[in-house]
């Protein structure tokens, strides 16, 4: 023996021409999630995400009867969806949140200025589409830190390449020999692409929190306290939940607020309302607690408005995102319109 792999060879004895439907499904529909979380990482968009991985299972549908073996599925479906993503990239500019557009507004009073038509907005992605195997905690923690929406922001600073070189290589930890395959390269030009990413990623990136973060219970008591206070109208206990250095965007506005002090205010005379004009029902969004947000109209009805995704630590709440998109609340497995609960009218 000298060492060498030898590359397995096709065996057309086994291989129908057309592809085997219950294999395909076996080997190729458990790795439909964590697909799903590679494109949003890429795209930075559910609806994109979902779309490429729509087309990849479609593209490797129609060529699993001609599939090889040379690689794992897993590698040979990564580097179809990987492809996939570049050449969406290639189409269309990166998608932001409003602090990717300018710096944040001093005055409290000041009106929200619509971005504009162009813009392309960054979107939450529910856990429940990209969540790992809830029987491995591990896992669950590691994939939260990975697609919080910080990160996923700073990502669409990055060229298509370098994106994709750093998730397979620093999320997925792919080799860089098989990420080179994925990608038709050298290993050398991984690596090289690698140093790059890490550069410019550290120069994006907001230094990490020293605050310690809250427990899963601690989390959710969060959320449900600044639903409670958003339903009620209730600025100071909006106030209590917020850290000093609190942050609060809301698309489609490239106005943003920085600090308690412009924050709250902000929301007390532009956004709240009286109380009963807003429902949230609670979520979960990108490993973040989040609400799937409605609005009353004047017939009573609360139609929906978008999801809100809140940072959270053990002092409070740290960042608010709140994206204005209805149909949102059906990604997230949530109806149109929804009938409050008792005591709230």
């Amino acid at each position: 023996m000298t060492g060498k792999q030898v590359r397995p060879v096709a065996d057309l004895t086994r291989k129908p021409a057309f592809p085997d439907s219950e294999a395909f499904v076996r080997d190729t529909e458990p790795l439909r999630r964590e697909l799903l979380a590679h494109c949003y990482r890429m795209l930075g968009s559910v609806d994109d995400a979902t779309d490429v991985v729509q087309e990849t299972y479609l593209r490797a549908w129609r060529s699993y009867g001609a599939f090889e073996g040379r690689s794992s599925v897993r590698t040979w479906l990564y580097q179809i969806a990987t492809n996939a993503c570049l050449t969406a990239l290639g189409h269309h500019s990166r998608r932001v949140l409003p602090s990717g557009l300018g710096g944040p507004e001093s005055d409290p009073e000041a009106a929200p200025e619509p971005a504009g038509p162009g813009i392309r907005w960054l979107q939450p992605v529910p856990d429940v589409l990209v969540g790992p195997d809830p029987a491995d905690p591990a896992s669950i923690v590691l994939a939260r830190e990975d697609l919080r929406l910080a990160l996923v922001a700073s990502l669409q600073y990055l060229s298509g390449t370098q994106r994709a070189v750093l998730i397979l290589r620093e999320v997925l930890s792919f080799p860089a020999a098989e990420v080179a395959v994925v990608l038709g390269t050298t290993t050398t030009a991984v690596k090289s692409t690698l140093q790059r990413a890490r550069a410019r990623l550290r120069d994006l990136a907001p230094a990490a929190d020293a605050i310690a973060q809250p427990t899963e219970q601690g989390a959710r008591a969060l959320l449900d306290q600044y639903i409670a206070a958003f339903q009620n109208a209730d600025a100071p206990a909006l106030e209590r939940l917020l850290r000093r250095d609190a942050t609060l965007e809301a698309t489609p506005f490239k106005t943003w607020f920085a600090g308690c002090e412009t924050c709250v205010p902000y929301l007390r005379t532009r956004v709240l309302g009286s109380p009963g004009d807003w429902l949230m029902l609670a979520t979960s969004a990108n490993g973040q607690p989040a609400a799937v947000a409605y609005t009353r109209d004047r017939h009573g009805t609360y139609q929906a408005y978008g999801v809100v995704v809140l940072t959270v630590t053990s002092a409070g709440i740290s960042q608010i995102f709140s994206f204005h998109q209805p149909s949102l609340a059906a990604t997230f497995g949530f109806p149109p319109t929804a009938v409050p609960p008792i005591g709230i009218r």
